[in-house]
């Protein structure tokens, strides 16, 4: 079974990029607007087994800032923004990659540092993801993407990133491919396929498996309730616990037609409405390997 992500996010009406620490007590997700003009990073806390009230990040509210993503270890947040390079220019940027950085879990974070070439370029980049070894997957819709969006491919070596690479027909196509989440140990690949004609319409989860030879298998949708026919997108594996966290658009239709102002308001205050939704659900990534 689906089920809504943390309590305490129920209040806002569109939430999505989840991402959490590996104990469980920390977790980095994106507010916006019904108009996208407004987006914020937020973090939520865990006291006492239990989540605390939303705050927003530091380094977030005066820009576009989106899709959070923790590294293993804790001690970076990579993040999506539309902010000038630097603060003495006003004017905003394409979208970038940039993280922030902190000595350990109980420190400070950083000032926002742009992860720079040759991850970022003039045009965008969305949904960074890092596995232990800190190789790099993230969206760009470079000239040298087999379709629209695709996910890309940077190999962490020698301390240094190495020019990306946008991954085979495995994985991207002549759509839109988005939303990568790479396992911590670059096993396999959960990431959004748009409208693609083994899913069940708008945007579904794919999962494909890196084999020894480095190559990745035919991607495959995951299956229902995980997919529905409205769209969903942005996942993040908690993989201690097998939980797969993700945002949906999906509805649930009102019972009968609405005839009062009482189940109007019922239905657009119910949490599958159709707006951006954080859900969670129990996943073995491990059953879909081919």
């Amino acid at each position: 079974m689906v089920h809504p992500a943390i309590e305490v996010l129920k209040e806002f009406d569109k939430v999505r990029d989840f991402t959490m620490d590996a104990s469980d007590s920390e977790a980095y997700f994106t507010i916006q607007s019904q108009t996208e003009d407004v987006s914020v990073i937020s973090i939520v806390a865990k006291t006492d087994n239990k989540w605390n009230t939303p705050t927003i990040a530091p380094f977030s509210g005066t820009y576009k800032d989106m899709e959070p993503f923790l590294a293993p270890d804790g001690l970076r947040l990579y993040f999506v923004s539309n902010r000038p390079l630097h603060d003495s220019i006003s004017k905003t940027k394409d979208y970038d990659i940039w993280y922030v950085e902190r000595f350990s879990k109980t420190s400070a974070w950083s000032k926002p540092i742009n992860m720079g070439e040759p991850i970022n370029s003039e045009h965008n980049e969305f949904y960074p993801a890092v596995a232990e070894n800190g190789n790099f997957y993230y969206t760009g819709d470079r000239p040298e993407s087999k379709g629209e969006d695709d996910i890309f491919f940077s190999e962490f070596k020698n301390g240094t990133y190495l020019e990306p690479i946008s991954l085979n027909e495995n994985i991207n196509s002549k759509g839109y491919e988005y939303n990568a989440y790479i396992s911590k140990k670059e096993t396999y690949l959960i990431f959004g396929g748009y409208n693609r004609k083994d899913g069940q319409g708008s945007g579904d989860l794919y999962i494909s498996f890196k084999n020894a030879s480095g190559e990745w298998s035919k991607a495959k949708p995951l299956p229902q309730p995980i997919n529905s026919k409205q769209m969903d997108y942005c996942p993040f594996v908690d993989e201690a616990n097998n939980m797969l966290y993700f945002t949906s658009r999906r509805v649930t239709n009102p019972d009968g037609p609405i005839h009062t102002m009482k189940s109007l308001v019922q239905f657009l205050n119910s949490y599958e409405n159709g707006n951006s939704r954080l859900y969670k659900v129990e996943i073995n990534p491990l059953q879909f390997q081919p």
